[in-house]
Formats: structure tokens, sequence, C-alpha cells
């Protein structure tokens, strides 16, 4: 067996971890599925499109940094992208979701959200059009780190950015006021607010670093395949799965999640053919639902 597998794996599952990250917070503290979770990696990937783009219009061509595909501008967009996104969603939730949660309702938040995952695909695709675009036509030359394995350096840069991301996350939640004030609204929504936790304030950085962190990895999926609006909704299913699989509210987890289920999907093309990569997310979500509903870190509601 090719071990090649692995490489693409633990990118591929990189991607969907950051991703579930978000989906997993706005589930814990919000109490409902975003569906359009997937629509703002497209969003963050075309802003980041659109700033390089900008930037090599006033300042021409620039060369890329070392063995690299990619130069200073798209570091530059990546940052810039980060912050639009995360006022993307916050927006999303100041016009629509805030007044539907109000009402009670859950179910329809949700509905709300799968109609807003059309409207933002549909609007992506009016502005930039449904043709695959790139960052890079570059083509790189993997290195063989031994096992038959290979691997570019873009992708071992954007293991490294993942990974410290990560790292970074864990540290907000687990280690500051406002970490500590995420947690608790999402372990008990009722007490936090009746001690004085700025609900208010949670909820805004909870959409901020949900959109911030599927720009990275809609920005990840644009370096290593190619961009295209439908690709946050082709992720979706996969985040959901390795969120669940993780445990709701658990950002370990869900990176867990979703390194497994990439690995998983790898495995999958490698052994049985890539049509059944798809299939995978959902045996995977279905096995978990069945054996372990509250996921590997996921702790029981009282």
């Amino acid at each position: 067996m090719n071990l090649q597998f692995i490489v693409d794996g633990l990118l591929t599952g990189s991607m969907i971890g950051l991703g579930a990250i978000g989906v997993t917070l706005t589930y814990s503290i919000l109490r409902f599925s975003n569906f359009a979770h997937g629509d703002f990696m497209a969003w963050g990937t075309y802003a980041t499109l659109a700033v390089v783009s900008a930037i090599g219009a006033i300042f021409g061509k620039v060369a890329p940094i070392g063995p690299l595909s990619f130069g200073w501008p798209l570091i530059v967009a990546v940052i810039i992208a980060m912050g639009f996104t995360g006022l993307l969603a916050l927006a999303l939730d100041k016009v629509l979701f805030s007044r539907l949660r109000s009402k009670g309702q859950s179910i329809i938040v949700v509905m709300a959200s799968f109609g807003a995952s059309m409207a933002l695909r549909s609007l992506l695709e009016f502005l930039f059009t449904s043709r695959p675009t790139y960052f890079s036509r570059a083509i790189q030359i993997a290195m063989p780190v031994g096992l038959g394995i290979r691997i570019t350096p873009d992708q071992i840069v954007l293991l490294i950015v993942t990974a410290l991301l990560v790292l970074g996350v864990h540290l907000l939640i687990t280690k500051t006021q406002t970490g500590r004030s995420m947690q608790a609204l999402s372990q008990n929504p009722a007490l936090a607010r009746v001690v004085g936790i700025d609900v208010a304030k949670v909820v805004r950085v909870t959409w901020l670093i949900g959109g911030g962190l599927a720009c990275v990895a809609g920005v990840m999926i644009g370096i290593l395949v190619q961009i295209r609006p439908l690709m946050g909704f082709d992720m979706l299913l996969p985040m959901f799965a390795a969120a669940i699989l993780g445990g709701i509210g658990s950002v370990p987890g869900a990176v867990l999640g979703g390194l497994i289920i990439g690995l998983a999907e790898a495995g999958a093309v490698q052994l049985i053919g890539a049509e059944w990569r798809a299939a995978v997310s959902f045996i995977i979500l279905m096995a978990v639902l069945f054996i372990r509903p509250i996921g590997l870190f996921g702790v029981k509601e009282r």
C-alpha cells in the first residue's frame, strides 16, 4: 500500500478541521447548525483572490517566496480576507440569524442558513462566474521524505499554519477570559447570563473566529486544488461529520475528527476508488451517531 495517502489525508483533514472548528463553536454556543458555513470558505477565498489581484495591479508581478508557489501578496491578502470573512459572518448573524434566534425556534434558523447558503453561493457565481480559477499555476516538485511519501513546500507550510492556528484557538479558549466565557455559555447558557457574561461579545467572537478559520481553510483548498463557488459546499458534510465525531464544542475534537475523516477519505480513494470518497464522511457520521452520539470528546448534557 502506498503511504502517500497519509500526506494527502493530513492535508484534507487540516482543511476539514479548520472549517469544523467554526461549525462546532457555532452549534455549541448558538445552538443551531449553520449550513452557510461552507460558503464562508468560498467567500474568504475569493476575497483573498481579489486582494491578491489588487496588489498585483498596484505593484506588478511579485516573485514567490523561496520554493513556495506564492509570495507576500497572498499572505497579506489572507489576513485581510480573514477579517472580511469574519465580518461577513457577523453581518449575516446580525441581519438574519439573531432575529430568528430571538423567536426561540432553532429549526427556523437552520432553514434560514440553508437559504443564506444558496444566496451567498449564487451571488458568488454572479460576481466571479462558476469557472474554476487558481492562485498560481506554478508546478511544484514534490520532495521525497521516505517510505514512498512525497510532499511539496506548499504542503509543508500549510500543515504548519494549520497547527499554529489550532494552537492559537485552543489557547484563546482555555487561557483567556473571553474563552472561558465561551465555555460557560456553551455549557450552561442560562447560568452564564445570570452571572453577567457578555453574551453579545461571546457571539461576536464566535462568528469572527469561525469566519476567519473558514477563510484560511478555503485558501488552503485554493492553493492545493482550485477555487470555485462550490468549494465550500462540497466540504460541508465532512465538516459536520468532523464536528460530530470530535464532540460538539471541542476544538481539539473538531481537528482530530477532521484528520480522521481526511485520512479515511484518502485511504478510501487508494483502496476502493475515488467515487467512494464522498461516501466516507457520511458513513463515519452515521457510525458515530449510532455508536457514540456525543463524539470522542463530547460531554453528555445534564
